[in-house]
């Protein structure tokens, strides 16, 4: 027998690696703004983290608790900018409502995933709006929609790299 394959042959992936990947992912996302050199005189950047987030959580439906979007939108409320504490807020609603979806809908495709991922991403980014009205006057709704629009049709490049992180994940 073939060495090369007796070393791989009943072996489990690892349960770190199983575990991390999807989480590291998320906080990349979340960080890639800071290595895009854009100034912005209008939000154009897709929020990646969020996308991820999402994407991860329709792909894998069991695969984190529905508490999961508090952490990663703290994490994430360091580097957006935003007020600390809303993208924990906002990705935990955003959390319930797929979680509510996905109860709701026993089957769906690819077309009723793009369609909850839009609408989840749409209101995040108008949540995010609007609590930054609260605090100064940052604008009407208007001014998301290049990134709503951005960020919808961005949403299944996202999803292709997260099966192609779920299955570097889920090799040995």
């Amino acid at each position: 027998m073939n060495t090369v394959y007796q070393k791989r042959i009943d072996r489990e992936p690892s349960s770190i690696r199983i575990g991390l990947i999807p989480i590291f992912s998320v906080m990349i996302g979340s960080m890639l703004v800071l290595f895009i050199p854009y100034i912005a005189s209008m939000p154009l950047l897709p929020p990646l983290g969020l996308m991820m987030l999402i994407a991860w959580r329709l792909i894998r439906p069991g695969l984190w608790p529905i508490w999961i979007g508090f952490p990663l939108g703290l994490f994430d409320d360091i580097f957006s900018g935003q007020p600390f504490g809303s993208a924990a807020f906002l990705w935990s609603l955003v959390m319930i409502f797929i979680e509510i979806m996905d109860n709701r809908f026993l089957w769906r495709g690819f077309w009723q995933d793009w369609l909850i991922a839009a609408v989840s991403i749409m209101l995040a980014l108008i949540g995010g709006l609007l609590i930054n009205n609260i605090i100064a006057d940052a604008g009407n709704l208007t001014i998301l929609l290049p990134q709503i629009i951005l960020s919808i049709f961005l949403y299944p490049l996202v999803l292709r790299i997260v099966a192609w992180l779920d299955r570097k994940r889920l090799t040995t």
